[in-house]
C-alpha cells in the first residue's frame, strides 16, 4: 500500500449530522430517532450497562417517544465478528429500522458493524479496510457513557476477528452515526480506572491526529483543544467521578478527539494498541496510554515543532528551550499524566511477553494507521524497536531508530 501524500488525497471533514452535548441531553434520544422516520429500534449495549440501570432509563425514553425497542446486550469489550452477526440477526428477525448504541466504543462499534451487515450484506470481515461499504448503515443514534473512544463521532468501527484475534478496522464515512449524544450525567458512574483508560484513548487520538501526515487546520483545531481539555480535566475526573464539570469537559474533549482522528488519521500508537487488545485483551485506552510516550519519542524528529506545541498545551514551560528540547517535554508530560491517573508505565506491567514481540510488530505492520504516522517509512524493524522500548525491560530507546 502506498503512503498517503499531499499529491494524492482530497481532504474532507466528516462529522455526525447532529451532536447533542451537555447534562441531560440524552433525554432527547427518542425525539431524534422518531424524527428520522424510525419505528422499531435495536438498542445495542452490554451487560454492564444493563446492570447499572441505564438501559431501562434510555429504553423508557425511547418508548415514551412512541418507539418499539428490542435490546441486544451481547456486546463484549473489543466487540467481535460474532457479536456483530448475532446483533444483525436480531435486528432482522425483529424487523428493526434504526439503531441506538448505548455505552462506550464497544457498543458504538458493534452497532456500526451490525448496520454494515444489515445494509451491505455478507460477513463483516469483507469490509475490513477503507471505503468498502456498499450502502450507508441504517439511521443510528450513538449515546455515549464513557469519555474516550470518540466512536460516536467517527467513520471507523473496529471489530475483532475471532479466528485470528486481530482487530479489523472498517473505515467508511457511511459508518458515521446520524446523531451523537454526549450526556455527562451518564458518565458519572464510570470507575476511576475506566475514566483513566478512556481519557488516555482520547489523548492518543488528539496527539496522533495532530502530528499525522494528513493533518489539516480543521483536524488540528479539534485535536489541540482536546489536548488542552484532557490535560486540564482528566485528573479531576479520575479523582472524583461525580465532578460534573470535569465530566462535561472530558465529554467535549473525547468528542473533539474523535473528530480529530476520523479526519486527521492516526499513527503507530494505534497500530500497536490494536494488537495488544487482540492478542492480550488489554483495554484499548490502556494500550494507547502506555504506547503514546514511546511512539511520541520515536516521532519527535519528524515533527518537533508540533510536539513542542503539544508540550505547551499540556502545561509544560518551553520558553528559552530549543525546539527539540521543547518537543521532548511532550512525552515526559504524557508519562506524568499516566503516572498521576494510574495507567501502567510499560508493557511488562501489562503482562506482555518477550516471546510475542515479533508477532505484535508483524501484525502492527498490517494495520493501516501506521501509514499516516509522521516518521516514515515505518518498517518492521522500527516497529519492533518501539515495542521493545515500551516493554521497559531493556535500554532500547524508541527514538534511536
Amino acid at each position: 500500500m502506498a503512503l498517503v501524500s499531499l499529491a494524492d488525497i482530497t481532504f474532507t471533514f466528516t462529522a455526525p449530522g447532529l451532536s447533542l452535548m451537555g447534562p441531560g441531553c440524552s433525554k432527547e434520544a427518542g425525539t431524534q430517532v422518531k424524527g428520522m422516520g424510525a419505528s422499531h429500534v435495536l438498542l445495542v449495549t452490554d451487560a454492564g450497562i444493563v446492570k447499572l440501570g441505564v438501559v431501562e432509563q434510555i429504553k423508557g425514553q425511547l418508548e415514551a417517544a412512541g418507539l418499539r425497542v428490542t435490546v441486544f446486550d451481547g456486546v463484549e469489550p473489543d466487540p467481535t465478528d460474532k457479536n456483530v452477526h448475532a446483533g444483525a440477526e436480531l435486528y432482522q428477525a425483529s424487523k428493526c429500522d434504526a439503531l441506538v448504541s448505548l455505552g462506550g466504543g464497544s457498543s458504538h462499534d458493534c452497532a456500526k458493524g451490525i448496520g454494515v451487515v444489515v445494509n451491505s450484506g455478507g460477513n463483516i470481515r469483507e469490509y475490513a479496510g477503507v471505503d468498502r461499504l456498499k450502502k450507508r448503515i441504517p439511521p443510528m443514534v450513538a449515546i455515549n457513557t464513557t469519555a474516550g473512544t470518540g466512536s460516536e463521532a467517527t467513520r471507523a468501527t473496529v471489530i475483532t476477528n475471532t479466528d485470528t484475534h486481530i482487530k479489523m478496522p472498517v473505515v467508511d464515512a457511511r459508518c458515521v452515526p446520524a446523531v451523537a449524544i454526549n450526556d455527562p450525567r451518564l458518565m458519572v458512574s464510570m470507575p476511576p480506572a475506566l475514566t483513566a483508560a478512556t481519557g488516555m484513548d482520547a489523548l492518543s487520538h488528539a496527539v496522533e491526529s495532530y502530528v499525522s501526515t494528513v493533518a489539516t487546520p480543521l483536524s488540528d483545531a479539534c485535536g489541540m483543544q482536546a489536548i488542552k481539555l484532557i490535560s486540564r480535566w482528566l485528573r479531576a475526573a479520575v479523582a472524583n467521578g461525580a465532578n460534573l464539570e470535569a465530566r462535561d469537559k472530558m465529554a467535549y474533549a473525547q468528542y473533539l478527539g474523535g473528530l480529530a482522528f476520523t479526519n486527521g488519521r492516526l499513527g503507530c500508537v494505534h497500530s500497536i494498541a490494536h494488537q495488544l487488545g487482540g492478542r492480550y485483551g488489554i483495554a484499548h485506552g490502556v494500550g494507547c496510554g502506555v504506547m503514546l510516550p514511546y511512539v511520541s519519542e520515536y516521532n519527535l524528529i519528524a515533527a518537533p515543532e508540533r510536539f513542542a506545541e503539544i508540550a505547551a498545551a499540556m502545561g509544560e514551560k518551553i520558553e528559552g528551550l530549543t525546539v527539540m528540547e521543547a518537543a521532548a517535554k511532550a512525552p515526559a508530560a504524557i508519562r506524568k499524566l499516566n503516572q498521576d491517573i494510574g495507567v501502567a508505565a510499560n508493557l511488562s506491567e501489562l503482562g506482555v511477553k518477550e516471546a510475542d514481540l515479533e508477532l505484535l510488530a508483524r501484525n502492527a505492520m498490517g494495520d493501516g494507521t501506521r501509514l499516516t504516522n509522521p516518521r516514515q517509512p515505518v518498517t518492521f524493524e522500527s516497529m519492533l524497536v518501539i515495542i521493545r522500548a515500551a516493554m521497559g525491560t531493556s535500554k532500547a530507546k524508541a527514538a534511536g531508530i
